[in-house]
Parts: structure tokens; sequence; C-alpha cells
């Protein structure tokens, strides 16, 4: 049964050791508003210290993932962490967005430093800020017809938990971080930004089945295993990354083109701003709709 404790998510645990994590504003597109970043490191430890549990998924409620940082209302719902006397205080937003204790990136990232396994089923729209929550899990699987992109490469954000670079290596994080292109999740798959693509009526299923096959694996051996490939990426300097890239995001949402963007977004809607930032492009929002994800798909919590 869900927990009727969160406001932005629901958290469940079922008899055979999953606990499932579900975004829980469909009606937004499971879009991170506060205090998301802080029920779902709650949930996560929730999980991590229930003895029951032995693997951890993560999903969004309704027909998508996550589509990333609500902007719909200027940002303003994260002012008292960026802003002071009504304007964005730079010195005030690195010191929020790079602590471990409260930046929203190491929130997510819970998922990451928890040792028990986790598992993101991804399906409709995984953008921006949900694709790098999303990417932070141990296992992502998709539908064939998701969309996971990272539209802030054009306008107004950069990388915040660095998992696209090193997920994909250089050549072809390069391209993405520069275009901001989307990609399905049977193209995801294939150049190896999650591990498995299926149709949307098996996704389910498919989740299940890993859960299932790894609870089945002794609670430490799955720490150890998880420990030492974490630790690899930690050395490589994921951390160092994980400081920089939020600092370069708060210097891109104010920028003079960046506060033209948010004020477009405000006086003409969120939808005048797509079309400029995505419709040369055709994708995201612009794109044929055999090229988006189908509205049909929805995740029933």
């Amino acid at each position: 049964m869900a927990a009727p404790d969160y406001e932005t998510l629901l958290y469940s645990v079922a008899d055979d050791g999953v606990a499932t994590i579900t975004l829980n504003r469909p009606e937004r597109l499971n879009t991170i508003v506060p205090p998301m970043p802080d029920e779902f490191e709650a949930a996560v430890r929730r999980a991590t210290l229930d003895e029951a549990v032995k693997v951890i998924v993560v999903r969004g409620a309704g027909r998508s993932f996550c589509a990333g940082y609500d902007f719909g209302d200027g940002f303003h719902h994260w002012d008292g962490n960026i802003t002071t006397d009504g304007r964005w205080d730079p010195g005030k937003d690195f010191a929020w967005a790079t602590s471990p204790l409260v930046a929203p990136t190491q929130q997510f990232m819970s998922m990451w430093r928890t040792p028990k396994p986790v598992i993101a089923q991804v399906h409709g729209w995984c953008l921006g800020g949900g694709s790098e929550t999303a990417l932070c899990a141990d296992i992502v699987i998709a539908s064939d017809d998701a969309r996971i992109g990272t539209p802030y490469a054009r306008m107004w954000g950069c990388h915040l938990s660095g998992m696209w670079i090193f997920r994909l290596g250089l050549t072809r994080a390069k391209e993405y971080a520069l275009t901001g292109r989307p990609v399905s999740g049977v193209e995801a798959a294939e150049i190896g930004l999650i591990n498995r693509s299926v149709p949307f009526d098996r996704l389910e299923a498919e989740v299940a089945g890993w859960a299932r096959r790894l609870a089945g694996i002794p609670a430490s051996q799955l720490a150890a295993m998880k420990l030492v490939v974490n630790q690899v990426y930690e050395n490589q300097g994921l951390h160092s990354t994980q400081v920089l890239g939020p600092v370069l995001d708060g210097l891109m949402r104010n920028t003079p083109d960046a506060r033209r963007f948010i004020d477009l977004a405000g006086s003409a809607g969120v939808a005048a701003v797509l079309a400029e930032r995505d419709g040369p492009w055709l994708d995201y929002s612009h794109a044929p709709p055999g090229e988006q994800p189908d509205p049909s798909h929805v995740i029933e919590p």
C-alpha cells in the first residue's frame, strides 16, 4: 500500500522485497519542484534501512518518467535557495547547489549511494533533470518510445549529475552535450546510455523480472559489487563533475539570453519558448507524432 506521507511521490514495498518509488505529479509530467528531492532522498533512506527491501524501483506516474525541473512559474519555487531581495544571488545559489546535504542533485544521487540495487523504469518523457535522475540508477530500462534528452543543452542549464558524460564516453557525450538532441529508448540502449529498451506493454514485466532476479542475490554481495563499480567512477572525478555542473547550471540560468528565455516563458507561456528553442530542431514537443512518446502509454500508480 502506498504511504500517505509524501506530497510528490508514492512509496510502497511488495512482498517480494521490492520497494517502488513513484514520482507522482502526473499532471505536470512529474517535473521537479520542492519538496521532491527531499522526499526522494527520504524514501531511498527508508528503503535502505528496511531489511525486507532487497531492490528499489524508481518510476513515474502517468505518461512520463520526469520532464525535468519545472520552470513554468519562472523557477520561483526555488527562490529561497537562489535569490536575495528578489534577485539572483550567485553565492547563495552555488552554496546550495553544491552542498552534499541539501543540493537536489545530491539528494537524487542517494540512489547511487544506497548499497541496494536501484532500477529506473523509464517511459514517456525523461528530460533534463529527469534524465540526470534516471541515469543515477544502477540499471535503466526504458520503453522503446521513451524520449530521453537534455534540452537545457540549448538554453538555461548544464549537466548536473554528469551521468550523460560517464555513461556515454567522449565522442557521444560531446555530441549530445552540444546539440541537446533526444534519443528514443531504442537509441539509448544502442549507444549504451541505458541497459535495455522494450515495448511499453512489456516494460513493467521486464523491470519486475530484473528486480526478482537481483533480489535472489545476497544483499552483501550486491552491495560489494555496486561499491567497487561506483568507486571507479568516483576515482575518475564523478563528484568534482557534480560540483562544477550545478555551478555552471546557475550561471547558464542567468545569462542575458537565459533571462530573456524565462521572461518569455512568463509572458507568452512555456509553449512559446519551446517553439523558439526546439522548433528549428524539429524535436521534443515539435517532433512529428511518431518521434514522440505515445501519450496513451500511462503508468497507473
